[in-house]
């Protein structure tokens, strides 16, 4: 894990000072509020549909126990309305066809799908305390938010995983540090995003992003990047496309800032809904492409360029400390393996543990376990302070006091002994996080909706809830298999929906919250194939209606697959159109029904 130097942690101390004396200008009405705003938007504040909300940045998706338990004391110490705001808040929460709208929660962090963590009820005039607090460990919220480079994202697997071919997190830190109020591109015409990875397979989703970074050898070893541009969600759901094959490592900042430069001169700042990069690239194609090449050329003719040396690469890598795990000896991991087996054929629940939420490591000695945030009762990505607190504590006695954050909003342990695999279950069942869903149909992805975001159209969580309580059954899961199911409560998309094998989009029809169905998405791993945009089933259904058409969906798919083919394959092979059909017919049972 990146080890914080004296300026890195300076630095994050002097900008939380500065915002508290923002924070106070504003409140004594020395500061407008519009003057204030992009402010404390850069610092990760926003304000929502009841509360102010604070959204942390986890670089590359690293946490360590002591930045947990901070999280912790935030969740329990400022995450707490009043009573009344609660009563007003809970009073607007009606059911939705008949789905009740969860109680709204308080003291809890929400992890979300750029490894970022939020708070949603932190009053403002605490932000400042809040701040500092997070500058104490070495976390603060810069970047968050804002029509500026956000938090660079990575492989949750990174450094550890066993198809990596380089390892993403130095080359992402040389970023973060040079994107970190960058004065050039601090008011781009809308917010940019950057995810990196250096495996086969795609766990960042780059492709989404616009800019997708893969690291990868040429025949001769060198490293460079593989470069990927104009990719999002949204209302025009665009995969990057390809502007570079191999760049070397050491030119990434010079080109990036060349891609940079240009959407931001070229890019739109009349019409919010066309501002982001993906629209550039999709309108001028080549043209882009011609100019962001001959921008690079100039940036390297001019002498004023960023070359990055090997000596600062090297610096920023001894920065990547690993951790003093204690690995077994061959003959004591053999004997972990057999004591594992027959556990295992003992108690199914641990066997289907291991098979969905530990995977392989590049030291044979250990694994990687997903602890899995998406139960019963509880939002997916949520967390309550105790529940973050336990979370350190299981970091700390099993994972060398490291944690990763996923894109799937769940917490990673990638520190794990092998011979202590079975008494970590143990621990992680008595906390809730070892439910063995990982990647299967509950593990879905959902964003906070109409619930507490003030952009959202329609209410994602009482959908989730719905579908969650419906399939609790691990035998039936187990038996659909892998799928990926995404909600977002609007078209920004921060549910991901696009990319989802089963796709849940809410959208407003007359004041009224109904639902929209995609089928066939993919973010670009394995298990989904190549990134891809789902495909829109039809009209959108009534709340009510929901559960019926994913439940007539994964029917059409048991019936139609072959041997143990998944549901991203069977889609493919058998045609979007039997699944459509499928869908809109569950619509009318739910009409005859009612």
């Amino acid at each position: 894990m990146y080890q914080y130097t004296a300026f890195d942690s300076e630095f994050v101390k002097a900008r939380a000072a500065q915002y508290r004396d923002q924070l106070t200008r504003n409140l004594a009405g020395k500061l407008a509020d519009d003057d204030f705003r992009p402010l404390r938007l850069q610092n990760g504040w926003y304000v929502q549909r009841y509360a102010p909300m604070l959204r942390v940045a986890v670089p590359y998706g690293e946490l360590n126990s002591a930045q947990l338990r901070v999280l912790a004391q935030i969740a329990r110490d400022y995450d707490t309305p009043s009573a009344e705001l609660i009563e007003r808040a809970q009073s607007t929460q009606d059911k939705i066809g008949g789905i009740d709208a969860p109680k709204l929660t308080t003291n809890y962090g929400h992890f979300t799908t750029r490894q970022n963590v939020q708070f949603n009820w932190i009053p403002l005039d605490k932000s400042a305390d809040v701040m500092e607090l997070l500058a104490s460990v070495n976390l603060h919220g810069i970047q968050t938010s804002g029509n500026c480079i956000r938090n660079i994202t990575s492989d949750e697997r990174a450094g550890i995983a066993v198809d990596e071919d380089v390892d993403p997190r130095p080359y992402a830190e040389v970023l973060r540090q040079w994107s970190t109020l960058h004065p050039e591109f601090a008011y781009l015409p809308r917010k940019f995003k950057i995810a990196i990875t250096g495996a086969t397979e795609d766990r960042a989703a780059i492709e989404w992003h616009d800019i997708g970074l893969r690291l990868l050898r040429d025949e001769e070893g060198n490293v460079g990047f593989k470069i990927y541009v104009g990719g999002g969600m949204g209302r025009t759901p665009i995969t990057g496309t390809v502007i570079r094959e191999f760049l070397p490592w050491n030119q990434i900042i010079n080109y990036l800032e060349a891609v940079v430069r240009v959407y931001n001169g070229w890019g739109r700042r009349d019409n919010i809904y066309k501002a982001r990069i993906k629209i550039l690239v999709k309108a001028e194609g080549q043209r882009y492409f011609d100019e962001v090449n001959e921008e690079f050329d100039r940036i390297l003719e001019n002498g004023a360029h960023h070359t990055i040396p090997q000596v600062e690469l090297d610096r920023v890598s001894a920065c990547f400390v690993l951790p003093p795990v204690d690995v077994v000896s061959d003959e004591a991991q053999e004997k972990a393996e057999q004591a594992l087996l027959t556990q295992a054929r003992a108690d199914k629940e641990f066997t289907r543990w291991l098979q969905q939420n530990v995977t392989s490591h590049q030291n044979p000695g250990l694994r990687v376990v997903t602890l899995s945030f998406k139960r019963l009762g509880q939002a997916p990505g949520d967390a309550t302070a105790d529940q973050l607190a336990i979370a350190a504590d299981l970091a700390e006695k099993y994972s060398s006091s490291e944690v990763r954050v996923n894109h799937d909003q769940n917490l990673v342990l990638p520190w794990v002994r092998i011979d202590q695999l079975a008494e970590l279950y143990q621990a992680a069942k008595a906390a809730g996080f070892a439910r063995a869903n990982v990647h299967l149909l509950t593990d879905m992805i959902a964003c906070p909706g109409g619930d507490y975001c003030a952009l959202a159209n329609a209410r994602s969580l009482p959908i989730a809830a719905a579908i969650t309580e419906r399939y609790q059954d691990l035998d039936e899961l187990f038996d659909l298999g892998e799928i990926d199911l995404h909600i977002s409560g609007c078209i920004n998309s921060c549910g991901h929906h696009h990319s989802g094998h089963i796709g849940i989009l809410g959208v407003d029809k007359d004041g009224q919250e109904w639902y929209q169905v995609t089928l066939g998405g993919s973010d670009g791993s394995f298990l989904s194939g190549p990134a891809k945009a789902g495909k829109v089933v039809g009209p959108s259904f009534a709340a009510a209606e929901v559960v019926d058409v994913v439940e007539a969906v994964l029917d059409t798919y048991r019936d139609k697959r072959e041997g143990h083919e998944t549901f991203a394959r069977t889609l493919n092979r058998v045609g979007f159109d039997v699944f459509k059909a499928a869908a809109n017919s569950a619509r009318n049972t739910t009409a005859r029904a009612n």
